[in-house]
């Protein structure tokens, strides 16, 4: 489940309209294919009732109307589905744990429903290495638990940690909080195991950490959100697990006094950075309209807060530079207020309010959601110039997001949905982006919400390039369509 203390059902959001969005040359599923899938999966659903759940996200706004759900449990069974469909024609959406925010896990028309979540086992696990072998379908907070045990850790951490599966994190490239210390799951992730759309299994699953044999296969499949192939198995580098964790929530005047701060963090802190989130105002009394319990975590009221993570394995030494980071600030005028957890109980209540403002803004109402790369100049001026083409409508604007890589989660809320606050943000936000150089999704991936501004950050040139590669991976197209590319 969501890390979150909201308790409260989400409300019916309005769904994403895909009306202009054709079906494909698809074949239609009859009854035939039904009792052959039937045969080669062990897991089967077909009832309305039990398709239903896998037919929409968790933010109820896109919808799909497949009839079938196939539920393997072996890369085989994987292999023969992909295999059955490819020479069908049946189209495929292949379904993690369900809680991206971009439409790329639930069908469009009625694409049939590969769901990974019965492939949950750990193969393998090196004590020495710490490299983690296992199926795509393991919950994220599952393996971080497995790793744990032996004193390792993963080095992805998201607020869907209790849900999202580690196939749909490396098939969306997901970044969460930890990228600032661990990188990219395109480090991270040492080997993937993969099935092609005619079935071929591109086993490619090394535990090796070098290997300079030719193209890395592996990354053609992480961030492809299932339309080159379906990741099947994983290896993963997995860091030491910390035994001294800190956690400071900042305070800050302007956003000047925010980047100040960070590049303050950077320099002081160094080598036990491991996060560095950040969140306006607004976001934290979203949390606390709707947590009417909720205490102001600081004594003043600051426009600006960063939340710092430090992660060593000195505590004594680890607390001591995090005292003399925060005395520098604080006297500089950079941090005007400020407070450390005493313990492991209010570091978690600190990042529970930061992981509970997406469920806030869900909870309010209806929320038009941005993920995007904005360079740290620039970072929360999209902010404030959307708070102004917005000054004629009722909703309220909030930001929140990583700030050691850029990555500035946008939302806006309103009670309940609005055309005219969705015409006056898109796509105004994406070409504001785009003249910047920044990217139109940072880590959340394109799904079926954002093909159409692919082309604001990849050139022509790139864009063909990733159809060329489509047509050799999947030539009839079967994976996942209507996702990513335009």
């Amino acid at each position: 489940m969501w890390r979150s203390s909201l308790v409260r059902a989400l409300p019916t959001a309005r769904a994403f309209s895909t009306a202009g969005i054709p079906r494909g040359a698809f074949a239609k599923l009859n009854d035939a294919d039904v009792a052959h899938l039937r045969s080669v999966c062990k897991s089967v659903l077909t009832a309305p009732d039990e398709v239903a759940p896998f037919n929409s996200d968790w933010l109820n706004k896109y919808h799909g109307q497949s009839q079938l759900v196939l539920r393997p449990k072996t890369t085989q069974e994987v292999s023969e589905i992909l295999k059955y469909c490819n020479e069908k024609k049946l189209a495929v959406v292949p379904q993690g744990g369900n809680t991206g925010l971009v439409g790329g896990s639930v069908p469009v028309h009625d694409e049939i429903i590969l769901s990974l979540g019965n492939m949950n086992q750990v193969e393998a696990f090196d004590e020495v290495s710490g490299i983690i072998v296992c199926q795509a379908g393991c919950i994220l907070e599952n393996l971080d638990t497995y790793a744990g045990k032996h004193g390792y850790m993963m080095p992805l951490d998201l607020g869907a940690k209790g849900t999202c599966q580690i196939g749909g994190n490396a098939a969306t490239n997901a970044g969460g909080l930890r990228l600032l210390r661990y990188g990219s799951l395109h480090g991270s992730i040492l080997g993937i195991e993969a099935v092609l759309a005619d079935g071929t299994i591109v086993d490619c699953l090394s535990t090796m950490r070098k290997d300079n044999t030719g193209y890395d296969l592996k990354q053609l499949f992480i961030g492809s959100e299932g339309t080159l192939g379906v990741i099947t198995k994983l290896s993963v580098l997995t860091p030491p697990r910390s035994t001294a964790v800190n956690v400071a929530l900042l305070g800050c005047e302007s956003f000047d006094a925010v980047k100040a701060a960070f590049v303050q963090a950077r320099q002081n802190l160094g080598e036990i950075l491991s996060a560095v989130e950040f969140m306006d105002r607004q976001s934290l009394d979203m949390v606390m309209s709707q947590q009417p319990s909720l205490a102001d975590p600081l004594e003043s009221a600051c426009p600006f807060y960063v939340l710092l993570e430090t992660s060593g394995s000195n505590e004594a030494h680890d607390m001591e530079k995090l005292e003399a980071y925060l005395e520098s600030v604080m006297e500089a005028g950079t941090v005007i207020d400020g407070t450390v957890a005493q313990d492991a109980a209010q570091a978690k209540k600190l990042f529970g309010i930061r992981e509970d403002i997406t469920l806030s803004l869900s909870s309010r109402g209806h929320v038009y959601k941005y993920d995007l790369s904005i360079p740290i100049d620039d970072y929360y001026k999209i902010v404030e110039d959307t708070r102004a083409a917005l000054a004629d409508h009722d909703a309220e604007v909030v930001a929140f997001g990583h700030l050691g890589d850029c990555n500035i989660h946008l939302n806006i809320s309103t009670l309940k949905y609005n055309d005219a606050v969705q015409k006056a943000l898109e796509p105004f936000l994406f070409e504001w982006t785009a003249k910047r150089r920044g990217s139109v999704s940072a880590e959340h991936g394109i799904g079926t919400h954002k093909p159409r501004f692919l082309h604001l950050s990849k050139t022509p040139d790139a864009i063909h390039m990733m159809r060329q590669m489509k047509q050799v991976f999947d030539p009839n197209g079967i994976l996942n369509p209507y996702k990513v590319l335009p």
